[in-house]
């Protein structure tokens, strides 16, 4: 409604300009005053028209508020300042259609523009999340969340590198230190009394070691990847039974924080489809790849980075002017895959995997996962008009080699809707790093934040965070005493700690580095997810009690049934201003999502949560909405309550944050 609003106005400016000064202009920008008394929309643009057309911003301003109305939505139109053209809303008409808005079911798909694929998480198959993973996975959901709210059609991947370096070392560790056989590896994971991706994640650890002691070892990694990469014989197997068995506990670990995917793109299988093969012909013919028959790159095969400076490496910008995309013994660096993979999601490869299911959510949502034989009522997957790839900042030059190929490749428009949605890292306070277990020096404890590194074994597992957030959530729950029943508990404490975490890892922009607080996270006031929880809550109570004396009443029936005339007084006087900054904030929740998909910021929406839990408390700490004596005005501030409470829980959802029962 409010970004209709916009637009109408943003179109009609562009009409009277060419009107009245037939002048070709874009539409303007538009600004929220300095004050509600000023009006609810601000446009600046006069003072460039005045360099065009010789004429004071005032004058001109003064001529378009004549020339502008009428338009729907809009009481009238004035002039402020040296020249600033100020739009007041029909307050009425706004909070009519804003109701109608909250209450209506979305519809799915409505946008139209194609399907949208967004890549994230993307965990190495080869030992248990971290908490890094977790941040790549809020990121990427509640992305998704935004377009799927906003009509968008979404098809949510998760890239599985089952034939990688880490998988390999995983593999080495397993033959060549633990002694194990395929057999000794499905016994380990069939055991409930061992968590098989921590198992792994100490042997990686361990099998690094192993090469910074005998780097002659590493001769054992290009064997087991080169064979890993083939498909056959008893380290393919094995790298298959791990891989897989891992992919499942990555599925349960997400799942706790509400995270879902669609499809598990499994690099086995571009390889064996030949989908790197028809990419590498491709990429062969346009000349995009070249043969280095000399020099330190000798027998591989090479792209320029001309197209891909930016963002590039250290090394990189050391004098590497080209980037490996085959090795010298024939294996396909990251990269190359990634090139056919992304040619294959713009369905530019002529070719398709078969697609088989491979779990099963609990609430009945399917995740299905690439094979060489597919399943018949496999859905279509892939064919997408817009991409985007949500891996950390250090991986920006490798997406842009990526972007690169597709350019040189001349799919240019399948390289402009591809987008990097690069995100900073997360690590942990002092305070939490060592309540996890992490061993600091001094030197550590003076720091903003503890990096952790998976490689070293001085990780911290998602799981393990998480069991930890919910723990606290719980005593939590238990000392407010928000509810007796020991189920009831666990659910609350579950959803706090869930929504205390992905708030958290959501209210700053993704370019900031983050140090994740327990403290921090789960506290009830400040900007926290359980404060924005705690105030959906409170709304909710408000009906809760009012049907205590009104049993008939429910909120989904909210019947909003005053007058236009009545509106126009209610909406008046101070009272009045404060009702309207309350409506008219609950009315952009569409425009923030849309700036955060614009400019792929999730914490654009978070922040618009965080003000609007505020503007409701205030509101509920000044109007006695319950002891209201006047019938007419008591069903208008239910009125207000029933429309925040909808916009702050679609914002929530929008963020993957359930709201508790009681709180």
């Amino acid at each position: 409604m409010y970004l209709d609003i916009q637009r109408r106005i943003q179109q009609r400016f562009v009409n009277v300009i060419r009107e009245a000064y037939g002048l070709e202009v874009t539409p303007p920008p538009l600004n929220d005053p300095p004050s509600g008394d000023l009006g609810d929309l601000s446009l600046a643009s006069c003072f460039e028209l005045a360099k065009q057309l010789r004429r004071s911003p005032k004058k001109i301003a003064e001529e378009l508020a004549m020339r502008i109305p009428p338009l729907a939505g809009i009481e009238r139109v004035s002039v402020a300042g040296a020249g600033y053209l100020n739009f007041h809303l029909d307050r009425a008409a706004a909070a009519a259609q804003l109701f109608a808005l909250r209450t209506a079911p979305p519809v799915p798909g409505a946008a139209g523009s194609g399907k949208i694929v967004v890549e994230h998480t993307s965990i190495n198959p080869n030992k248990a999340a971290h908490i890094g993973h977790l941040r790549n996975a809020v990121l990427g959901d509640t992305f998704a969340r935004l377009l799927r709210a906003s009509g968008e059609e979404v098809e949510v991947q998760n890239y599985i590198d089952n034939t990688g370096v880490q998988v390999a070392d995983v593999v080495v560790g397993f033959v060549h230190l633990e002694k194990k056989t395929l057999s000794d590896v499905e016994k380990l994971i069939q055991d409930s009394a061992v968590r098989f991706d921590y198992s792994c994640w100490d042997l990686y650890a361990r099998v690094f070691q192993f090469y910074e002691e005998k780097p002659e070892a590493l001769s054992l990694r290009s064997q087991a990847l080169k064979d890993i990469e083939e498909g056959h014989g008893d380290l393919a197997a094995l790298a298959d039974l791990i891989s897989t068995a891992i992919v499942r506990l990555h599925l349960a670990t997400m799942l706790r924080i509400n995270v879902e995917y669609d499809l598990l793109v499994q690099e086995s299988e571009i390889l064996r489809l030949d989908f790197w093969k028809s990419a590498f012909e491709l990429l062969k013919s346009t000349g995009a790849i070249r043969y280095e028959d000399s020099g330190k790159n000798q027998g591989c095969w090479v792209m320029t980075l001309r197209e891909a400076e930016e963002g590039k490496t250290e090394e990189a910008a050391g004098g590497e002017d080209v980037k490996i995309i085959v090795r010298s013994n024939g294996t396909v660096t990251y990269v190359g895959k990634d090139i056919a993979y992304h040619l294959w999601k713009f369905a530019l490869l002529g070719k398709d995997f078969g697609y088989q299911l491979f779990h099963t959510y609990p609430g009945g949502h399917q995740v299905w996962r690439t094979a060489l034989e597919g399943e018949p009522a496999a859905p279509p997957c892939g064919r997408a008009h817009a991409a985007y790839a949500v891996i950390d900042t250090r991986q920006s030059y490798l997406q842009n080699v990526v972007k690169a190929a597709l350019d040189a490749l001349g799919f240019h428009e399948q390289s402009a809707n591809l987008h990097h949605f690069a995100y900073e890292v997360v690590g942990l306070s002092p305070g939490c790093a060592e309540e996890l277990g992490v061993e600091l020096t001094a030197e550590d404890r003076a720091r903003p934040y503890v990096e952790v590194s998976g490689r070293k074994g001085q990780g911290v597992k998602a799981d393990d965070l998480l069991d930890r957030l919910l723990a606290k959530a719980l005593e939590e729950v238990r000392s407010r005493q928000i509810t007796q029943d020991p189920q009831e508990q666990e659910t609350c404490a579950r959803r706090i700690a869930v929504g205390a975490l992905r708030y958290f890892l959501l209210k700053v922009s993704r370019r900031v580095i983050i140090a994740f607080d327990f403290k921090e996270a789960l506290a009830f006031e400040g900007e926290t997810g359980p404060y924005l929880q705690y105030t959906s809550v409170r709304a909710r109570n408000i009906f809760r009690k009012f049907q205590e004396t009104h049993p008939e009443f429910q909120p989904a029936d909210l019947d909003f049934d005053l007058s236009m005339e009545q509106l126009r007084k209610l909406y008046s006087g101070e009272d009045g201003l404060a009702f309207w900054q309350l409506s008219l904030l609950a009315a952009q929740l569409e425009m923030a999502a849309q700036q955060a998909i614009a400019t792929q910021e999730p914490s654009i929406v978070a922040k618009y949560a965080f003000r609007i839990a505020q503007a409701f408390n205030n509101f509920y700490h000044r109007y006695h909405i319950l002891s209201e004596a006047d019938p007419g005005r008591q069903a208008f501030l239910l009125f207000l309550v029933h429309i925040v409470e909808r916009t702050l829980a679609q914002a929530l959802d929008q963020m993957g944050i359930e709201i508790p029962e009681h709180m």
